[in-house]
């Protein structure tokens, strides 16, 4: 799946899907929720998925993804780069981690770097 089609995929009219979403990466809606630093409900009550909070953090962690699937091959390597790769230039925490604490613009950022032929 090409990062445009992961993107299309996974949003819709009411933004990211927590199901589509899910079921791209092969996870529970349980597992998403705590890939995206959310609660169970916020990934399982409709009322809940579309608020700003639980958009926002579904599509950090969406664009994300999908920044790093054309040098990671696929989407399955890109969520298990987001999920395990250690980020020097954040004290070896990972995308994972800083997108659960808020801060996924960050990463955003620093993907922004790299593609732009800098240094992380």
């Amino acid at each position: 799946m090409a990062s445009a089609t992961f993107l299309n995929e996974v949003t819709g009219a009411a933004g990211v899907s927590a199901d589509k979403l899910a079921a791209a990466l092969h996870i529970t809606k349980s597992e998403l929720a705590i890939a995206a630093g959310l609660s169970r409900d916020a990934v399982s009550k409709a009322t809940r998925s579309h608020s700003v909070t639980t958009q926002s953090r579904l599509r950090e962690m969406s664009e994300i993804i999908n920044r790093v699937i054309p040098w990671a091959g696929s989407v399955l390597a890109a969520y298990a780069w987001y999920r395990s790769q250690s980020l020097p230039s954040f004290g070896d925490a990972t995308a994972e981690e800083l997108v659960r604490q808020g801060q996924g613009a960050k990463i955003r950022a620093y993907l922004s770097r790299i593609a732009a032929g800098g240094f992380a």
